[in-house]
C-alpha cells in the first residue's frame, strides 16, 4: 500500500494490485458456537482485494483514528475500504471532506439538511448548512480489524 495523505482523523492509502496474495481459506465454515468436528482441511485461494474491492480505480483504504464511530464499529486504528465510485445514501458511512479537514460519519438526510451522525454519544451530530463545504468523498463499503 502506497501513504497518499496523513489527516488528522484518517490515513488514507492506495491499494497495490500489483502485489497480490492469494491466500489459503477453508472450504468449510468456521463453528461459532459448539466445537465441530473438522472432518478434512480442504482449502482453496482466496485474493482479499478481488474479494473487497469492486471498483479498483474509485478505491482507496483509510486508517481511522479517533473514536467517534466505535457504536458502528469502527475503532481506532481500523482500516476502511473506500469506494469513491457509490452513491451517498441516508444511513451510509461516509467519508466526508467537511470544511477542509476529512472525518468518518454516518449520512442522515432530513428534509431539510444532512448531518453527519456520529457513532458514540460523546459527540455531537454535525448540522451541514449552506455555510459549509461539504464533499462526500466516499462510502465505507467494509472495515478491516485486528482480532484482539
Amino acid at each position: 500500500m502506497k501513504i497518499l495523505k496523513i489527516t488528522d482523523n484518517l490515513t488514507f492509502f492506495t491499494p497495490d494490485f500489483d502485489q497480490q496474495a492469494n491466500i489459503p481459506m477453508m472450504v468449510d465454515t468456521v463453528a461459532a458456537g459448539f466445537p465441530s468436528p473438522a472432518e478434512d482441511f480442504s482449502e482453496l485461494k482466496i485474493s482479499l482485494d478481488q474479494t473487497l474491492v469492486k471498483n479498483k480505480e474509485a478505491t482507496f483504504y483509510a486508517r481511522v483514528s479517533g473514536y467517534s464511530m466505535k457504536d458502528a464499529g469502527l475503532d481506532d486504528g481500523d482500516i476502511l475500504i473506500i469506494d469513491r465510485s457509490l452513491e451517498p445514501s441516508d444511513g451510509k458511512i461516509a467519508v466526508c471532506y467537511l470544511d477542509n479537514a476529512f472525518t468518518v460519519k454516518r449520512i442522515k438526510i432530513d428534509k431539510e439538511c444532512v448531518y453527519l451522525m456520529p457513532e458514540n454519544n460523546q459527540f455531537k451530530p454535525i448540522k451541514v448548512t449552506h455555510e459549509n463545504q461539504l464533499i462526500i468523498w466516499g462510502i465505507v463499503t467494509y472495515i478491516i480489524k485486528k482480532a484482539n
